[in-house]
Formats: structure tokens, C-alpha cells, sequence
């Protein structure tokens, strides 16, 4: 049992933003200000446990989330990089297409427009080791979650490596700084970009699974905003893989305490469930006056 709930909490709360705004980075990094986050992460909450719950396997549900999710990612970057439409727009458009669509797909399926329960589906392995559990706080940090919070730091690093020791990350980065100089190496831009789109569908799948299939449910709208609040952890973060880690930790609590204020003060629990809405507001508030500032000095 954890020594401090609200970390061990915090912990588990924070993956699927972390998951979600740490693929979004690749396409920052491109120069491409991706808003289509929490659709992607809404097809694959969707996909991932129906696909589980047709194949009997967590690893082919999973798989094939990511293969799907990435289409999306595709069809999305397909649009802004070579049919020139406005990624605003499309990425609103992405939005709006996994919102409905998962609901009428879930009824079609399901017969059932809200809440599926897949009791079929296995329980995701956790990492239990009693002797280091016992650990204050460290215990409580590292030790006792689910498979997915490791998957996110074993991929926050792989993303760390891909973006600062590797080729593709130099002439990723490039492009959002200086476009020209990668073109002027014989090196298309849009295509790194589009690998950038497949990346970020890739990890909001990841993130959608770590949200229905540790609650073993389909939920309509299940991200609840998680990935726009992912695109405040990527600036938050500073741009940087380990800067995400801190920044969607900071979220993780916010949101833990929401949950543990609903039974620990006497507070009208509309308020109590808008607490880590009104934190994003004031942290993007916040970080804008910030980089006025700075700009202005």
C-alpha cells in the first residue's frame, strides 16, 4: 500500500499526458503546432480496447491501435503538408472525426452510446516489488504502477536519443529553426515532418491505451481535454523530453489532489473537478506573460 497516495497517484495520472505530449514534441520540434493530440489519443483509448477485446491479446489490441492511430496521423498530415490545408483546421477536424466517430462506432459495435465495460479484458501487469514499495516516497514514485508508466519513461528516453544523437533529430530540430538550411542539403522537410505526425499518432496511442484499458471501459470523450493539456506540458516542459517528465508530473498532482479534495473537504465537487482545468489556465496565462517578458528585455 502507498505511503503517500497523492504522489503514487500523481505517478499514474501524469502517463497518458506524457505519453501524448512527448510525441506532440516531434512535431513542435518541425515547426508544426499539432492540436490534434486529444483525437488521436480519443481513437486510440477507442481502438486499443476493442481491438484487445476482439483478439484476446494486449499486445495485438495495442499494435493495432498504434497502426491505426498512425493512419489518422497520416491522413491528418497528408492534409496540412501536401493538400496545403491549414493545420488548425484539420487538426480540429481530427478532433471532431475521433469524437464521433467513437461513439458511433460504439453503438454499432456495442449497442450502447456511453460507457462500454470490456470485463473480458486481463488486468494491465504491475510492477510489484514489496522490499523497495516500502521506500518513503521513492516507493511511492517508482514502484507498484502499471505497465504503461514505464513504457512512457522507457519511450520519453528513446525519444531523448532520437532527437539529440541521431541524424533524424538534427535535421528534425532544423527545420523549426531554420527550414532553408535543411533544403539546401538536398533534404525534403515535409517528409521529416510527416514522420514527426506518425510519431505523435503513435504515442497518443499509447496514451489513449493507458486511459481505457487500465480502466478496463470505453468511455465517450474519455481524454477529457488531456491533449490539450499535453500541448501546455510540451511548453511548460521547455521543448525538452525531460522537461515534459517535470511538467506533466506538475499536472499529474494537480489533478491527484483534485481527486483526493472530493472527499477530504467540503467543497461543491463541480469546483473540486474543474481544479486541473483552472491550473492549465493559469499556467498557460502564466507562461504567455512570461515569454512577453522576455521577448520584451
Amino acid at each position: 500500500m502507498a505511503k503517500f497516495p497523492l504522489l503514487h497517484s500523481a505517478v499514474s495520472i501524469m502517463t497518458p499526458l506524457l505519453l501524448a505530449a512527448t510525441g506532440g514534441l516531434f512535431t513542435e520540434l518541425s515547426g508544426m503546432l499539432n492540436i490534434a493530440l486529444e483525437g488521436m489519443m480519443l481513437w486510440g483509448a477507442f481502438s486499443s480496447i476493442v481491438f484487445t477485446h476482439y483478439t484476446g491479446s494486449l499486445f495485438l489490441g495495442v499494435l493495432l491501435a498504434l497502426l491505426t492511430t498512425m493512419l489518422l496521423a497520416a491522413i491528418m498530415g497528408s492534409a496540412t503538408l501536401y493538400l496545403r490545408s491549414n493545420i488548425f483546421i484539420t487538426g480540429l477536424a481530427t478532433n471532431l472525426l475521433a469524437s464521433g466517430l467513437t461513439v458511433v462506432l460504439s453503438y454499432r459495435m456495442f449497442g450502447n452510446k456511453g460507457v462500454v465495460v470490456f470485463k473480458g479484458i486481463k488486468e494491465l501487469p504491475y510492477l510489484k516489488i514489496p522490499p523497495l514499495q516500502s521506500i518513503p516516497i521513492l516507493g511511492d514514485l517508482l514502484i507498484g504502477h502499471h505497465l504503461f508508466v514505464y513504457l512512457s519513461w522507457f519511450l520519453l528516453l528513446v525519444a531523448l536519443f532520437l532527437l539529440y544523437h541521431t541524424p533524424f533529430g538534427l535535421r528534425l530540430r532544423s527545420i523549426g529553426d531554420n527550414e532553408e538550411v535543411l533544403l539546401s542539403l538536398g533534404h525534403q522537410p515535409n517528409l521529416y515532418r510527416m514522420v514527426a505526425f506518425l510519431i505523435a499518432g503513435a504515442f497518443c496511442a499509447f496514451g489513449g491505451a493507458t486511459l481505457s484499458l487500465s480502466l478496463g471501459a470505453f468511455v465517450p470523450n474519455m481524454t477529457s481535454g488531456k491533449g490539450w493539456i499535453a500541448l501546455v506540458v510540451i511548453f511548460l516542459g521547455q521543448r525538452r523530453p525531460l522537461g515534459l517528465l517535470l511538467a506533466a508530473f506538475v499536472f499529474g498532482l494537480a489533478d491527484a489532489f483534485s481527486n483526493y479534495a472530493q472527499g477530504a473537504f467540503n467543497i461543491p465537487a463541480e469546483f473540486i473537478l474543474a481544479i486541473p482545468y483552472v491550473f492549465t489556465l493559469l499556467v498557460m496565462i502564466g507562461l504567455s506573460a512570461f515569454n512577453s517578458r522576455r521577448r520584451g528585455s
